[in-house]
């Protein structure tokens, strides 16, 4: 599955790295692509990832999941 997910509080690609790995550490999660720009990240996942665990991982690492 792919999901994107918009995401708040980011301002610099040291932030986009602190996502990318937040959510590239959940099982079940074969890639994340973040934007800085587009203010986003794609996110390549098996079927038993939910959303609020994605969501989840990007506020446990301090930004904001819209």
């Amino acid at each position: 599955m792919k999901t994107t997910i918009a995401i708040g509080g980011m301002s610099c690609d040291h932030c986009a790295a602190h996502v990318r790995k937040a959510l590239e550490d959940l099982d079940g999660v074969s890639s994340a692509k973040v934007s800085l720009k587009g203010k986003n990240a794609v996110v390549k996942h098996e079927d038993s990832v939910k959303l609020e665990a994605l969501k989840a991982a990007v506020t446990g690492a301090g930004y904001e999941a819209l």
